[in-house]
């Protein structure tokens, strides 16, 4: 049996990302690795670990947060689950439970084990939409710098990558604070998302 996830197909890699069990001791309520995903996806989301709620339904970003992600992104539910249009491959696949002030962080053991090989899998992806600090922290080159700083510099990355705050109902304080996000970079994610799914939709 080949162990190496680079030398995997992709079907028999995905397969085995949703069978991981390499932090199960660590995981309040055991694993259940949440990703979509295929070869054809156009659009990548990077969320930081699923929430309890996505935990329970198995359904990526199945919460308040996704409400609000998908209304920045102008899209619909059917929309952001079709795999053949969106990826979404947070830093840690499963719920890692919840501490003083929120979720946990994600699980250090899952990125090193499957980031790689899985983001090798999706030759098409144009456009990465980068969520949170640990997002941030992996997918960008200057990921050391404050949550907002990434943000605020949004156009060093774009038009393949989006550094975005967390849409959690927890970051309503940040979204006040920083009205520009909404006022400026929002309608122009919501044209490059049409663009690409009508460029999609065509092929």
């Amino acid at each position: 049996m080949n162990d190496n996830p680079d030398e995997l197909s992709f079907d028999e890699l995905v397969r085995r990302v949703r069978a991981c069990r390499i932090c199960a001791d660590a995981l309040p309520l055991g694993p259940r690795p949440v990703i979509q995903l295929s070869e054809a996806s156009r659009i990548l989301v990077v969320g930081q670990a699923p929430g309890r709620k996505v935990h329970e339904t198995g359904l990526p970003f199945n919460d308040p947060s996704g409400d609000r992600l998908r209304q920045w992104m102008g899209v619909t539910r059917d929309t952001f689950y079709d795999e053949q249009k969106m990826a979404i491959l947070p830093m840690g696949f499963c719920y890692p439970g919840t501490g003083k002030s929120g979720d946990l962080p994600p699980r250090p053991e899952c990125a090193p084990a499957w980031r790689v090989a899985l983001l090798e899998r999706l030759p098409d992806i144009s456009l990465t939409l980068v969520i949170g600090q640990y997002a941030h922290a992996w997918h960008l080159p200057h990921g050391v710098r404050s949550v907002t700083e990434n943000v605020r510099n949004w156009q060093d990355y774009w038009p393949n990558v989006l550094p975005m705050p967390h849409p959690s109902p927890r970051n309503n304080l940040w979204l006040r604070r920083n009205p520009w996000f909404e006022e400026e970079v929002i309608p122009v994610l919501r044209a490059r998302i049409s663009a690409l799914l009508s460029d999609n939709d065509e092929s």
